[in-house]
């Protein structure tokens, strides 16, 4: 069974911030990280347990994959046959605030 998406508010903020950060030096590079990072994403509604689990979180619902400099953390809601995208977060950054 395929899962929905759905995009936080935080995690679409999180894309702005990104595409505006890249778009500063190279336009096109921006552009081809965020079609990256949806075509990431997409791979989830076939694949929802892909990824791993965030090691910061003692929750195996939440997991992330990685699309270097970022992790895509999302939670996995099997009842709901949902996944959420809550952040897109550069991994420079620290843990994740969920």
């Amino acid at each position: 069974m395929a899962y929905r998406l759905d995009w936080s508010p935080s995690a679409r903020q999180d894309l702005r911030d990104l595409l505006n950060y890249i778009s500063e030096d190279d336009p096109r590079a921006a552009r081809r990280f965020i079609r990256s990072v949806f075509r990431a994403v997409q791979r989830l509604i076939d694949y929802p347990e892909s990824g791993r689990a965030v090691p910061e979180f003692d929750d195996p619902a939440i997991r992330e994959i990685i699309r270097r400099p970022c992790r895509i953390v999302n939670r996995l809601r099997q009842e709901e046959s949902l996944i959420e995208i809550a952040r897109v977060w550069h991994a420079g950054r620290g843990i994740p605030k969920l």
